[in-house]
């Protein structure tokens, strides 16, 4: 019981810590003086290095910068080939430029799109976690040269990553970028990172650097965190086990659970978060006197206006407790109704990386930190959303076939955590118990209603977090920036999300674009043959 006071009281003075060091930063904060206005135009004829051009986010910003940046640029795309595609040629062709996404440049340009393509796009075959990208110094030189801006889209958005390939990805990749950086200290990266790699602070979460909310991580002179020391300590619990676990999915499990450990200790919700931070304190130590901006969505959604609205790819933060309930997976859940579910649709937060770019390109160097979301300007809550799904799944002529193939028939009901785990600890027991009862008995048995729970338990670990959060995303810096944009521009490019309809967009756009784009169409049975029907009726 103590031991639970004391953190308790770890955890508040924390928060008030926290609370304390972001209005400081506000006060002692110097004003731009190059407050000039910032054009997209800036981005014309530049050369650009993206990452993560095959992922979601990374199609969006490739295709703006194609359809609506034009001029005589180069864009070099970090890929590597994959077992579909060997090439990374291929892999661009096939898997991002084929992509119904790029159906608006190609019906502008016609014949022209692919030689337009190919003009200004120039594949990297290289690997984002190796050293230097897995290219030859000399390769990895002559691009650094030459290039004039970074644009680093890639991550990897897996909740519960073994803790090993999540460190991989979104920290000590990162150490490429800054020997580019390095070759060319001038030139500006602008980093994607996540508004949740401010974990469990709660309250109006600024934008600026993020400090743990607890646990004892060491600093350096600089006040960031000394993440070469942190990665060193959990690589040495990593290989523990790799030495004692030779079962490699009792291992990867291992790993897994020891992110996620490891994330709650210091104060995040999973692994990917955890690690995301981790990222960002590298860049910011590494990148110190450099121009570096770090853009942080919150859960980013299906496109709302431009290029096609609804387009988007996979299931996302909330689409996975959408198809739950559609699917009749889950029917009980924790969160509360009243909590923002901070929703981002992915063309403004290509529009934010974009405008930030043009800042980036023209003012001096230094560090910029832009939140986009949505819980500061227009919230919307988890009850309207569940609302508006309720809705669509009732409403005759829909054409919503792929998401709600049929009526479901429970509701979705929203209970707090600490009654959701006493009842579904409740529930698998039974279900485990009833399981193994009626097999060893030579009865019937039957692992939907084990399997339905499990699925529930599984989504609440990874979700939860995201339906009960308790803070707001500033977002006053990235308005700010963009009142800078010409009106053409600004129109163009929206990030203020104040004018969005969330019944509308939510209720119709993106629940057509999981429909059309997200899901695949449902097999048809096969059709009997007339003859065999006919026989059938004969006998």
């Amino acid at each position: 019981m103590a031991a639970g006071r004391h953190s308790a009281v770890c955890r508040r003075r924390a928060a008030r810590n926290f609370n304390l060091m972001q209005w400081s930063v506000r006060l002692m904060k110097v004003p731009e003086t190059f407050e000039t206005t910032v054009s997209i135009d800036t981005l014309r004829d530049k050369t650009i290095l993206l990452t993560g051009a095959s992922g979601f986010v990374g199609k969006v910003v490739l295709e703006k910068l194609l359809r609506c940046v034009g001029g005589n640029g180069r864009i070099f795309l970090l890929m590597r080939g994959n077992r579909r595609f060997p090439s990374a040629e291929d892999r661009l062709y096939h898997e991002v430029l084929q992509s119904s996404l790029f159906d608006k440049l190609k019906s502008e340009q016609g014949a022209e799109f692919l030689e337009n393509c190919l003009k200004k796009l120039h594949c990297l075959e290289g690997h984002l976690t190796q050293p230097l990208f897995g290219l030859d110094h000399e390769t990895f030189a002559a691009t650094a040269f030459s290039l004039d801006l970074i644009i680093n889209a890639a991550a990897s958005v897996d909740f519960r990553e073994p803790l090993d390939d999540a460190l991989k990805t979104n920290t000590l990749a990162l150490d490429s970028l800054i020997d580019f950086s390095k070759f060319t200290p001038h030139c500006p990266l602008i980093h994607v990172s996540t508004c949740y790699v401010h974990g469990h602070h709660a309250g109006f979460c600024q934008e600026g650097n993020v400090v743990a909310f607890s646990g004892d991580l060491p600093l350096l002179d600089t006040g960031y965190v000394d993440t070469d020391a942190v990665v060193s300590s959990l690589q040495s619990r990593i290989n523990v086990l790799y030495a004692t676990i030779s079962d490699i999915d009792e291992r990867q499990a291992a790993l897994v659970d020891l992110g996620l450990e490891v994330a709650n200790a210091y104060g995040w919700n999973d692994t990917y978060t955890f690690t995301k931070w981790l990222g960002e304190q590298r860049l910011l130590n590494a990148l110190q006197g450099r121009a570096l901006t770090v853009l942080r969505p919150s859960i980013i959604e299906s496109v709302l206006k431009d290029p096609t609205p609804g387009w988007i790819e996979g299931l996302k933060v909330a689409d996975a407790v959408i198809m739950a309930y559609a699917r009749e997976h889950v029917m009980l859940f924790p969160g509360r109704p009243s909590a923002s579910i901070d929703i981002i649709p992915v063309d403004y937060v290509a529009n934010s990386i974009l405008i930030s770019a043009a800042e980036a390109l023209n003012a001096p160097c230094q560090h910029r930190f832009y939140q986009c979301g949505s819980s500061a300007e227009n919230p919307v809550t988890l009850k309207t959303l569940i609302k508006l799904v309720r809705k669509a799944s009732t409403t005759p002529g829909s054409g919503l076939d792929r998401l709600f193939p049929r009526q479901p028939k429970k509701s979705f009901v929203m209970v707090p955590a600490p009654l959701f785990k006493l009842i579904t600890d409740g529930g698998l027991n039974y279900e485990r118990w009833n399981y193994r009862l009626r097999k060893t008995l030579g009865l019937s048995s039957s692992k939907r209603a084990l399997m339905k729970m499990e699925t529930t338990v599984r989504l609440a670990v990874v979700f939860a977090f995201y339906t009960t959060q308790r803070y707001t995303f500033d977002n006053s810096e990235l308005l700010a920036l963009a009142d800078r944009l010409s009106p053409a521009d600004r129109a163009a490019f929206p990030v203020s999300t104040a004018d969005i309809d969330w019944a509308h967009y939510l209720g119709n756009i993106h629940l057509s674009g999981l429909n059309n784009f997200a899901l695949k169409p449902r097999p048809k049975k096969p059709e009997e043959p007339k003859l065999l029907r006919r026989v059938d009726k004969a006998h």
